[in-house]
This record gives C-alpha cells, sequence and structure tokens, in this order.
C-alpha cells in the first residue's frame, strides 16, 4: 500500500469517526432533551437515562452494522459462486466451439484432399 492509499485510508477512517461522534452526540441531545422534561428526575437519574439511550443507540448501530455485513457477504459470495459457474460454463462452452471449428476444419480438408 502506497502513501496515497495509507492517506485516503486515514482520511475515511477520521471521517467514518467523525460520523460516528455527531451521531453519539446527536443521541446524547435528544436524551437529554427528554430528560430534562420529565419532571421529579434527580440529577443521577437524568445522567442514567442519557446514559442508557446512547448505550442503546450505539447497540443498534453496531447491531445494523453487523447485519448489512453479513447480508453483504452473504450476497457477495452468492454472486461470486454465480460468476464461477459462469466462467467454467463460459469455458465449456469455447472448448466445445473450438472442437467443433477443429472438426469442419478437418472435415473441409479431408473434402478438398480426397
Amino acid at each position: 500500500m502506497d502513501a496515497k492509499d495509507e492517506a485516503e485510508r486515514g482520511l475515511t477512517d477520521i471521517q467514518d469517526y467523525l460520523y460516528w461522534d455527531s451521531h453519539r452526540r446527536a443521541a446524547h441531545h435528544r436524551a437529554a432533551d427528554f430528560a430534562a422534561r420529565v419532571p421529579g428526575l434527580s440529577e443521577d437519574q437524568r445522567a442514567d437515562i442519557e446514559w442508557w439511550y446512547v448505550e442503546e443507540q450505539i447497540r443498534v448501530s453496531r447491531a445494523i452494522a453487523h447485519h448489512l455485513t453479513e447480508q453483504i457477504t452473504m450476497v457477495e459470495a452468492r454472486h461470486t459462486k454465480r460468476y464461477a459457474r459462469l466462467r467454467r460454463d463460459a469455458c465449456v462452452a469455447l472448448a466445445l466451439l473450438v472442437m467443433a471449428v477443429i472438426a469442419l476444419s478437418v472435415s473441409l480438408v479431408l473434402v478438398t484432399a480426397g
């Protein structure tokens, strides 16, 4: 991997982290807004609600990412298998076509020679 690829990967990692962090902060703000509207909560209870909500959002995000990764892996495997079968079938068809051309060429030589 050259320096340009490493720099691009580093920028992508930074972008992904910033995206994740902005969603985490947004979840924290939503939880804080909700907890502020509930009367009678202590500061510890508000903090617990905010913490739980943010952790739940992270858990859901990870579950979705895991599910998507599994689906992508499954689709890639299926397409790889189909492509391998298509290549094999194309090679067999090409071999049959070459044999047919050779047989016709030999027949033509025998007919014209005989």
